[in-house]
C-alpha cells in the first residue's frame, strides 16, 4: 500500500509529536502538508523564476529589514518589510510563509524549516505542476540573473546555468548579468539554450552595424536594430500568449559596457507600447505579458504608462511580492509581479482566458523549501557532476562565523562588512567601498565559512580590487550618486541596487532629502570628521569602467577569513538614518 506525500508528512508529524523519531523537532509537524497544492484554475498558467543568481543547490537567505519607499512609493509594494509585509498581504505570524517572505527570527526559523531552493528540488516542484495542468498548459518564464553569482557560474562562463536551465524546461528568458560575460560567450550560451531569449530594449548600435559580428544569430534583425527576439508567441491551454521581453536597461551603466560594445540598452517604453499595439494587431493575442528585468518600481511605473499588458512578471530588485499589485492605466489594468531570488520562489500565475481576453487570476508565490521537495534525480546528477571539477576549491573551510552573515538590506549587511574589513586589511587602506550588490546567500552562525560563500558574495567577471586616494568631496559624490540611484523619487531614475557598502567610515543618511543633501556628518571609525579637501586612502573592488590592478576580491576575502579560525563581525558600519520614522519599510534597524 503506498501513501501520498501529504499523509506521509502528516504521520512524521504525528510521529514526531509521539516521540519516535529521534532528533525530530516540533517543526516537523508544523510544515503544512499542503503547501504545493494548487487547485486548478483557468486553462493558461504562466510559471515564472527569476533572480536565481546561479544558485544551484538550496541555500539560506534572508529577506531585508530595510527596503525603504519614499516619496510616492512609501508604504507600498515592495517597500514593506517584517510585521507590516504580514499584516499588508495578510500572512499569519510564526508560519513558514513568514519566515520566507521576511527576515523575522531567521536564525531559528532556518533552523526549523532548513534550506531554500535548489534547482533539483525546483524541478520535482515544476514537474508536479505540470503533470497537475496537463500537457501544453503552462510555460516557464526565467526573468535572468540566471548566469551568474557562484563559483561554477564563473568558471564555466555561465554554461552550467544553461544546462541547468534546459533541464528545467525554462521556455523563455531574458537578461541582465547574463550581460556581464563577453559578447561572444552571451551568444553561444543562447544558441545552446533550448528556449527563447527575448528583449526587445536592446539593439546594435548604429555605428556597429554594417559589419556586426552575429548578423547570423537567429535573434538579430538588420531592420528594427534588436540583437534578439523583441517577443515570441505561444500557445498556451489552447490561447496565445505574447511574450515580450525587456532586459535591464541600465546594463551598460551599471555593468561594465566594455564586455557588450556593440548593445545599447534602455527602458524605451515608447517601444514597448509600439511592440504591444504591433503584437495585439498582428498576432491576435489573447494574452499579452511582459518578462522584465526593470525592477518593481520601475514595472509599476511602465505599467501605467503602457497600455495592453496583461501581466508583467518582473525581476531584479529581488522583492518576493505574495500578490500582484493591480495597476490602473489609459487602456485598463495590468498585473505586477516579482517573484524574489536566489530560486527561492517560484510564480504560479493562472489566467482564464476565453473570448480573446483574460477573464480572471490566481497567483501564488511558493517558497522551495527543499525539506518539503524531494531532490529531482537527474538534475542532482547533473548539479554533482557540473561541481565535482571545483569540489575542492568549493569547500575549503575559510572560518566559522560567530554572526549571522547576510547581504540583502538597503544598506551594509554583515556579510558586506568582511568584504570591507577584508580590503581595509588587504590594502591597507582608511576607508572601503563594496558595491550593493543584491545577490549573495546567508550563513548561519556557527556555519563554516566556506569557498563556496565567498564565491557566493564574489563571483562576477570584474572582480579586480583597487587602492587609490580620493577626497572627502570625491566620498561624498559616490555615497550621494548611489544613493540618488536608490531613492530618487522617479522610478526611471533608478537602477535598483542597494547602497554602496562602506568600511572604516560612518554617516548620515536622510532617503527623503535630494541628491547633494542625503549624506552629511561623514567620520572615520576613530570619530575623526572627514574632510572635503582632505585626502583618503580608499579601497574597493568592482569597477565599472576600466579594470582595476589588484588583486581579485575573493583572494583578499580569502586571505582574511584563513587568518581568523572564529570570525565575530564586532562593528557595522550602518549609517544614522533620519526621515524614515514610521516607515513601514525599516524594522530593527539598528545603527552600527
Amino acid at each position: 500500500m503506498s501513501i501520498s506525500r501529504r499523509e506521509f508528512v502528516k504521520l512524521m508529524g504525528l510521529a514526531s509529536a509521539a516521540g519516535l523519531i529521534p532528533g525530530c523537532t516540533l517543526a516537523t509537524r508544523k510544515m503544512p502538508s499542503d503547501l504545493y497544492e494548487l487547485p486548478k484554475y483557468g486553462n493558461v498558467t504562466i510559471l515564472h523564476m527569476t533572480d536565481c543568481h546561479a544558485q544551484l543547490n538550496p541555500i539560506y537567505f534572508r529577506e531585508p529589514n530595510v527596503n525603504l519607499g519614499v516619496h510616492g512609493m512609501k508604504g507600498k509594494p515592495p517597500h514593506l518589510v517584517g510585521h507590516k509585509l504580514l499584516e499588508y498581504f495578510n500572512i499569519k505570524p510564526g508560519t513558514p510563509e513568514a519566515h520566507a517572505f521576511t527576515f523575522l527570527n531567521f536564525e531559528e526559523d532556518a533552523r526549523r524549516y532548513g534550506k531554500v531552493g535548489g534547482f533539483a528540488h525546483l524541478k520535482t516542484l515544476l514537474n508536479k505542476i505540470r503533470a497537475e495542468r496537463g500537457d501544453g498548459n503552462t510555460l516557464l518564464l526565467d526573468g535572468g540573473d540566471t548566469w551568474q553569482g557562484s563559483a561554477t557560474a564563473y568558471y564555466t562562463r555561465g554554461k552550467d546555468m544553461v544546462g541547468a536551465c534546459n533541464m528545467l524546461g525554462v521556455d523563455v528568458m531574458t537578461g541582465h548579468w547574463e550581460f556581464t560575460y563577453l559578447e561572444k560567450e552571451i551568444i553561444e550560451n543562447i544558441k545552446q539554450f533550448q528556449g527563447e531569449f527575448i528583449a526587445q530594449n536592446v539593439s546594435v548600435r548604429d555605428e556597429s552595424l554594417f559589419d556586426y559580428q552575429f548578423a547570423d544569430f537567429a535573434g538579430f534583425d538588420e531592420d528594427s536594430g534588436h540583437a534578439f527576439k523583441p517577443y515570441t508567441m505561444k500557445n498556451v491551454g489552447g490561447a496565445r500568449v505574447a511574450v515580450i521581453g525587456q532586459a535591464f536597461p541600465y546594463t551598460p551603466i551599471a555593468n561594465p559596457q566594455r564586455f557588450i560594445p556593440d548593445w545599447t540598452f534602455g527602458i524605451r517604453d515608447e517601444d514597448m507600447q509600439a511592440i504591444v499595439d504591433e503584437v495585439r494587431e498582428n498576432e491576435k493575442p489573447d494574452v499579452v505579458i511582459v518578462l522584465s528585468h526593470n525592477g518593481m518600481d520601475v514595472d509599476l511605473k511602465m505599467a501605467s504608462r503602457v497600455t495592453g499588458i496583461d501581466a508583467i512578471f518582473g525581476g531584479h530588485t529581488h522583492d518576493g511580492v505574495p500578490k500582484p499589485t493591480i495597476v490602473d492605466n489609459a487602456g485598463g489594468k495590468t498585473l505586477v509581479t516579482n517573484a524574489g531570488s536566489n530560486g527561492k520562489f517560484l510564480g504560479v500565475m493562472d489566467f482564464d482566458v476565453k473570448g480573446g481576453k483574460v477573464r480572471g487570476f490566481r497567483y501564488r508565490l511558493l517558497p522551495v523549501f527543499s525539506n518539503m521537495l524531494d531532490p529531482d534525480p537527474e538534475m542532482a546528477a547533473y548539479i554533482a557532476e557540473v561541481r565535482k571539477p571545483y569540489e575542492d576549491i568549493l569547500n575549503e573551510e575559510l572560518s566559522v562565523s560567530d554572526d549571522l552573515l547576510y547581504r540583502r538590506g538597503n544598506f551594509n549587511g554583515t556579510f558586506d562588512q568582511i568584504i570591507c574589513n577584508a580590503l581595509n586589511e588587504g590594502q591597507d587602506s582608511q576607508i572601503s567601498l563594496s558595491p550593493g550588490f543584491r545577490w549573495g546567500t546567508t550563513v548561519l552562525p556557527g556555519q563554516p565559512i566556506t569557498m563556496d560563500h565567498v564565491m557566493d558574495q564574489c563571483g562576477m567577471t570584474y572582480p579586480e580590487t583597487y587602492r587609490r586616494e580620493m577626497t572627502g568631496a570625491d566620498i561624498k559624490n559616490i555615497l550621494e550618486d548611489v544613493c540618488d540611484n536608490l531613492f530618487n523619487p522617479d522610478p526611471y531614475y533608478q537602477q535598483g541596487g542597494d547602497m554602496v557598502r562602506v568600511g572604516g567610515m560612518d554617516y548620515v543618511c536622510d532617503p527623503t532629502q535630494s541628491i547633494g543633501k542625503r549624506i552629511s556628518n561623514m567620520q572615520l571609525d576613530n570619530g575623526e570628521p572627514i574632510e572635503a579637501n582632505k585626502k583618503y586612502v580608499v579601497s574597493g573592488w568592482a569597477t565599472v569602467g576600466s579594470q582595476s590592478p589588484g588583486r581579485p576580491v575573493w583572494d583578499l576575502v580569502a586571505d582574511y577569513l584563513r587568518a581568523r579560525p572564529t570570525v565575530k563581525i564586532g562593528k557595522v558600519n550602518t549609517p544614522k538614518l533620519v526621515g524614515v520614522d514610521g516607515n513601514p519599510g525599516i524594522e530593527d534597524y539598528l545603527k552600527g
